[in-house]
């Protein structure tokens, strides 16, 4: 269920409340969910994912990308990136497209080759060829 990014993400795609103490169990400390609010109907809410990442003694933030990537959503991705501290970060959306590409584009701001990053995308199952232009 979770592809593993790198040392420490890993990226899904939706998630269950249910699924948390999962996380928890590989290392997980702080989850980013990259979906908006009914984006699809029956989608577990914001709040109802929140709720299970803190009853499972995890961190949770909230970033939806819904029309399109933009500057404060890498910095956001970045800012997660180092709050997971030396835990490990979970990011979900839909199919763990927009995750992987918000997160691609944050790891070449902090200096990681395009090479590695592609290469990490392909084995988790993504191509970053939608954001080429910014790695």
């Amino acid at each position: 269920m979770f592809k593993q990014l790198d040392a420490k993400t890993f990226v899904a795609g939706q998630i269950a409340p249910e699924d948390l103490a999962k996380a928890k169990q590989a290392g997980v400390t702080l989850v980013v969910n990259n979906r908006p609010d009914h984006e699809d109907a029956g989608q577990p809410t914001s709040d109802e994912i929140e709720a299970a990442a803190r009853a499972a003694g995890l961190d949770y933030r909230h970033v939806p990308i819904d029309r399109g990537m933009g500057p404060n959503h890498v910095e956001a991705m970045r800012e997660a990136m180092h709050a997971a501290g030396d835990g490990k970060l979970l990011v979900f959306c839909r199919s763990g497209m927009r995750s992987t590409l918000a997160w691609a584009v944050a790891c070449r701001e902090e200096g990681v080759p395009k090479a590695e990053l592609e290469e990490r995308a392909r084995n988790a199952g993504f191509s970053l060829g939608a954001v080429d232009h910014l790695l």
